[in-house]
Parts: C-alpha cells; structure tokens; sequence
C-alpha cells in the first residue's frame, strides 16, 4: 500500500529545520507501519523502541536528560545500531513514558544529528497534558486514514487513480471512467480507509475478514475508553462514541447530548467529548455565523456537528451490512446521506489547513452542509448523495453573503461542470478538491 504521506516525511528528513517528529494518528491508522516503511526506504537502517511492549525503556528516560547517556542505553538493551544521520530512530507508544515525550526537547536542542520520530495510539491524550509536551521543540505530522485516491492503486485500480490526478479541465468526465468510479467509491464506503479492514477487502475480498476487523478495531476503541482515569467517565465516552450513528441519521445533524443518554448535560459529558476530540477518533465541526476570516473567529460554540474518522467504522458501527453495495445508490444515501457527508469531511480534512465549519439560517430553515477556508477566501459547500441536486440553501448563502462568494461548491453524483460560480465536483473527486478549486477560479477570471 502506497501511502502520500510519505512525500511529507522525506521532505521532514531533508529540511534544514527538522525536529523530532511527532506523527499523531488515531489506533491502527497505520503509524507504526509508514515510520518502519519510511526507514527501510530512505534511512540505511532504523532502531525501533515500543515504550508499552518494552517497560524497560522507560527507565533510561526517568534517571537522566542525558541524549548520549539515553543512547547508550538503549542500543546496549536492544542490540541494534544507530548511527547520526543514517537512522530513524522509532519511539513507539511514547504516550506510555512521559519523559521520553519531553526528552524530545533535548534531542532538538542538543543533539539535532539524531532522526527522531514518535507515535502512539492515544499519542493525543498525553499532548494535552501541559508537564509533557515539549513546547517549540517538536514537527507534527498527522496521519489519516487512507484517501479513495490511496484506495484505488492498493484495490488494482492505479489507472483510475492515476486518470483522477491527470484531470486539468472542468469538463465532464467520460463513462467508461464515471461508472468505474462510482462503483470503487461504494467500495470505499464499505471498506473505509483503515490499513487492516481495507487490506483485507482490496487483497483478499474476503467480506467477513473486513468486517471483522472493522470490529476489532471498533473493540479496541472501547478498550481504550476504560484508560480514562476518572472512574464511571468511560461510560460516558462510550455513550457518545455509540451515539454517533443516531446523531448523524438526523435531518439536522447538531449533536446532541440527549442522544447519547436520556437526560444527559453537556456540562457532565464535556470531559467525556473532549477524550474523543483529543484522540481524533472524531471531528468537531461547529456552526458559522458568517463566512468571515479568519473561519475559527465566527463559530457559534454552542452548536456543533460531530463526524467519525472513518466512513468504514461509521458503516460498521451502524451496523449496516456491506450487502448494501449491491443495491444501487443507496450506500450513498444511507440515513439521510450520513456517510457521504462524513466521507466529504473526511477527504476535506488533510487539504486544507482550518477543519471546515458549517452554516445555517432559521425561519425558514436553511443549512449548507460545509464552509471550507483555502487561503483568504470562505467557500460554501453542499453535499448532495445523489444525482438530484437542487441546492435552496447554496442559493440563499449567495443571496444573503454577495460578493463575499467567489464559488459555490457541491459534492454530488453528477459530472464535474462548473456551471457559473457553481462547481459541481463528482464524490469520487473529493480528494481532488484544493485542485479544482484552483482551476475554477482561474476559469472565473
């Protein structure tokens, strides 16, 4: 499997101002692998450490700030080699030693030679706790779950993917690339992007072997929710986390804390919401006033959408079966078109610097789906699940915003086509989108 984040970590190794990289990721989106994949491809050699496997590590870390010291230790403890500049050195599961997260201060300052890069499944959680984070002395890097443009070369099709990158015009795209299209994208919502399940759909098309391992990974969260610390707390996590189907089948898709359990404040599930948000496991999308910049300066904090990092384990989660592929279009609409919105949300997320907000209007009720900022301008955008797309709400955002919209965007099942300021960009082209864009607005000129 080919994944793109590898062009960010070789420009990380190669950069004049490189620091310890932290790669943050939610469990089993693949971190362990591409740092491993990495080093066995751009490094001569690599010296891996499991901080949770090996409990021993950690204690190199608590006695000394030492690097040499810690280096020492370490390769005499492990028996592998680590030379300046020539290895990746892998600190897996740093969130389980503390002082080896804030160590990494000192491999910037005093031994910036070393390559270091760190990952952990709850990796999040330890970087809110102020002790532990070595401020200014760290890169981020994070890892989602694989795109449907990384889906397509692992699932045979790389003319396909490679076909999607050469697109250069807003034309619309011939059939005998569409219907293909359409058909992978189904797959894609049954798989999703996770590493395991993905595998085992696109090399083996075992059905029960994907479904099983959405499962696990599904269980595994759940595992993860006992961790929190405050007794009972965990509970509340897991109502949420079980909520999300129901949030997202609603018409008007505002999250809501009596979903997750009759009664419940959010002033009691607060901490509970912010476990999930730390973890990534999942996406806060508030409500905008106004598209103003920048975006973050007119959210409403009272009024947010939550969305699932993987449209396979929202699918899984929702217990919808995968039998649904077969049955025409309606993957894609399913409860009230929740998949392809998180799907959008989903793609939209790696391009874009800001995480998108939303809009929406009362008396009448009008609502668009996403506002995204690309650079200083605020686009509107709709998510259509099928071909029927009617947009009330597009059009009222430019009736009420003006010359405020330079173009209005909407995700749908018909062809790409920019139609005035309104690009129509296939759901298969998401990933596409910075591009598109791009091309749009030189088009308007």
């Amino acid at each position: 499997m080919k994944r793109q984040v590898l062009s960010q970590l070789t420009k990380w190794k190669n950069s004049p101002y490189r620091k310890p990289l932290i790669l943050k990721g939610v469990r089993q989106v693949g971190k362990t692998w591409i740092l491993k994949e990495f080093a066995r491809k751009y490094y001569k050699n690599m010296a891996y450490f499991n901080f949770d496997e090996n409990m021993e590590y950690q204690d190199f870390f608590n006695s000394t700030k030492d690097i040499d010291r810690i280096l020492q230790n370490l390769i005499l403890a492990s028996g592998q080699s680590i030379e300046k500049g020539n290895t990746l050195i892998i600190f897996d599961e740093i969130q389980a030693c503390p002082n080896a997260l804030n160590t990494l201060k000192y491999f910037f300052e005093n031994a910036n030679e070393y390559h270091v890069a760190c990952a952990g499944s709850l990796l999040g959680i330890a970087l809110s706790k102020p002790s532990s984070f070595p401020v200014g002395s760290v890169d981020f890097l994070n890892l989602y779950p694989m795109s449907f443009s990384e889906f397509l070369p692992a699932n045979g099709d790389a003319n396909l993917a490679g076909y999607l990158d050469s697109i250069d015009k807003l034309e619309p795209i011939p059939s005998a690339f569409f219907n293909p299209l359409c058909e992978k994208l189904k797959m894609y919502y049954v798989s999703g992007g996770m590493p395991e399940p993905l595998m085992r759909w696109t090399q083996e098309r075992d059905v029960e072997a994907m479904q099983n391992a959405l499962m696990n990974i599904l269980n595994a969260y759940e595992r993860d929710f006992a961790k929190y610390p405050e007794p009972g707390q965990h509970r509340k996590i897991s109502a949420i986390w079980r909520s999300m189907p129901s949030q997202l089948s609603r018409e008007n898709k505002k999250f809501l804390f009596k979903l997750a359990k009759e009664g419940a404040r959010a002033r009691e599930y607060e901490d509970a919401l912010q476990w999930l948000l730390d973890t990534d496991l999942v996406c806060k999308v508030y409500r905008s006033t106004r598209p103003g910049l920048p975006i973050s300066a007119y959210d409403d904090l009272s009024a947010f959408k939550l969305y699932m990092v993987d449209i396979g384990l929202l699918r899984r989660l929702a217990l919808l079966s995968p039998s649904v592929f077969g049955e025409g279009n309606r993957l894609f609409t399913a409860f009230k078109g929740a998949l392809s919105e998180n799907f959008v949300l989903q793609s939209l997320r790696p391009l874009f610097e800001a995480v998108p907000r939303y809009w929406s209007s009362d008396n009448p009720r009008y609502e668009v789906d996403f506002l995204i900022q690309r650079d200083n301008d605020i686009f509107p955008v709709e998510v259509k699940a099928e071909q029927n797309t009617t947009s009330k709400s597009l059009k009222k955002f430019k009736e009420k915003y003006g010359d405020q919209v330079k173009l209005r965007i909407r995700f749908s099942l018909d062809n790409l086509k920019l139609d005035g300021d309104v690009l129509n960009i296939p759901l298969f082209l998401v990933d596409q989108s910075d591009r598109l864009i791009k091309l749009a607005l030189e088009e308007a000129v």
